[in-house]
């Protein structure tokens, strides 16, 4: 499969330098951008990101939702230009599944836009008055309009798996969201819908177009990743192609200066980002995804020769680089502090974009998604059995660690909750994950999902977001699941309202 063949969506939004990927992640409790020698404060957005004190007057926030929408208006406009005949389409067949897929992947923008902001404005129009503002809506609105788009559109989808529907939406994908939808419906709109949910996943899963999993996970993230039977849509991403300078740079944002001569990298990375070292110490060390999705330890070129620290604290320069899981704080941390990530294969030779394809769905997800559903329904056993079927390819060295029980996702989370910050102030807690309703679950979620850009959904939806403490970050106030709608946008159309708390 070629990926020049095949269009890019969703890059600038998601995976930007302050995209979606990033905000739903260091606002959560796997990542962390604390202050290194080689700067990372900015002002102090990544601190207030990690401790949930942004305000309305974020510049990311902005961003986020600046970009978000211009896919949506992206989509309006091309929507509008078929139906229009200023781009003409004879076949009727043709048409009518364009505009479905142009109708879904608009859902997905407000996919983004419900889960991060909760209520705002629908608009399908393009061709709109000069000087008109967009209403506001509530998220049960935008929730029931997502929910239609990709019913209504379903029909006319392709229902192939291969070259021709590579990264966009087939019906498989469209069915993908959908279950989102229904997982996260309960969040959304107030009401659970479980079964729903199960619906699609066993829409998917019973669809025998050859979706799958891989024997091994890291085999969804090899730099040429675009034939992997468990990517139901990906983001096609390309050096040759891709043109936004930030459109997948996550390893140039976690690896320090001298790792560049260890991957052989074509631009000096710069990277201060790692793993909240609490997450680390959660998985069990015969997890292969422990071993495949970070990196730690001594580190080397790509020779052989040994890799040094060279700036921060004088009792470390000189010394050889060796990634360890310990961070002072989101205020202060060395070069070689904290585990740094590698689930996405950074290729030899990369330049400051890599070439493998970001998953935004796959087939593990679609499992694990009827899973929940079936563990929030009562049926933690079959629930079970599903999560173990994932559990499976990472415990082939300890196969009987595989296995999960019902009563064991009944129970909390083993992630040790509390403030591990080594400043005098604030002092730290230990709170445990026992508390979580199906925390065990959740720990699930982490092992397998952890760098995809999904956390802080996955922590909503579980109740620990806002409730409990990770690293340098206490807990916070109940409103900060959504995140404010942007001052410049309030100031811009007096038909907004700001989210409850800000």
């Amino acid at each position: 499969m070629k990926k020049e063949n095949v269009p890019v969506i969703f890059s600038l939004s998601m995976l930007d330098f302050d995209g979606i990927w990033r905000y739903q992640e260091i606002t959560a409790d796997q990542v962390v951008i604390p202050a290194r020698p080689n700067g990372w404060v900015d002002g102090g957005l990544y601190r207030r990101a990690h401790e949930h004190t942004w305000t309305e007057t974020e510049t990311w926030n902005r961003g986020l939702w600046t970009r978000i929408f211009q896919g949506v208006t992206n989509c309006n406009r091309l929507i509008y230009q078929i139906e229009s005949g200023f781009l003409p389409i004879s076949d009727q067949v043709v048409y009518d599944g364009i505009i479905a897929e142009l109708r879904a992947t608009r859902a997905c923008y407000y996919y983004f836009l419900i889960d991060l902001w909760g209520n705002v404005p629908i608009e399908t129009k393009f061709d709109l008055p000069e000087g008109y503002l967009p209403e506001q809506s509530t998220r049960k609105e935008v929730f029931d309009f997502i929910v239609k788009e990709l019913t209504e559109s379903m029909p006319l989808l392709s229902k192939e798996r291969g070259q021709s529907t590579y990264a966009r939406f087939n019906e498989w994908a469209a069915r993908t969201l959908l279950a989102k939808m229904y997982l996260n419906a309960e969040v959304y709109t107030g009401t659970p819908e479980w079964e729903k949910c199960i619906q699609q996943c066993d829409l998917i899963m019973n669809s025998n177009v050859g979706y799958g999993l891989e024997s091994r996970q890291k085999n969804v993230f090899v730099t040429e990743n675009q034939n992997s039977i468990e990517i139901i849509l990906g983001l096609a991403i390309d050096a040759n192609y891709t043109t936004s300078w930030n459109a997948f740079d996550h390893h140039m944002q976690t690896l320090p200066a001298g790792l560049q001569y260890k991957y052989n990298i074509t631009q000096e990375p710069w990277g201060g980002m790692c793993a909240i070292p609490q997450f680390i110490d959660s998985f069990d060390p015969d997890d292969s995804r422990y071993h495949d999705n970070f990196i730690k330890g001594p580190q080397y070129t790509i020779g052989g020769e040994p890799i040094y620290i060279t700036i921060g604290s004088a009792e470390y320069i000189g010394k050889q680089m060796d990634f360890v899981n310990e961070i002072n704080s989101i205020a202060q941390s060395e070069q070689h502090q904290g585990v740094r990530f590698e689930k996405y294969e950074i290729g030899l030779g990369s330049s400051n974009i890599l070439d493998n394809d970001f998953v935004l769905f796959r087939y593990a997800d679609v499992l694990m998604m009827k899973a929940e559903c079936l563990l929030r329904t009562g049926k933690a056993d079959d629930a079970a059995a599903l999560v173990t079927q994932v559990r499976s390819r990472a415990f082939t060295g300890a196969p009987a660690k595989a296995t999960v029980t019902g009563a064991e996702l009944l129970a909390g989370s083993v992630y040790d909750y509390g403030i591990r910050d080594n400043r005098e102030t604030p002092a730290n807690t230990y709170e445990g994950g026992a508390d979580i309703m199906y925390g065990r679950f959740l720990d699930e979620l982490g092992w397998e999902f952890n760098q995809e850009g999904r956390r802080r959904q996955d922590m909503i939806r579980f109740g620990a977001y806002t409730t409990k403490s990770w690293f340098s970050h206490p807990a916070s106030e109940a409103y900060r699941t959504l995140f404010p709608i942007p001052k410049r946008e309030l100031e811009a159309n007096g038909n907004l309202n700001q989210n409850p708390g800000y």
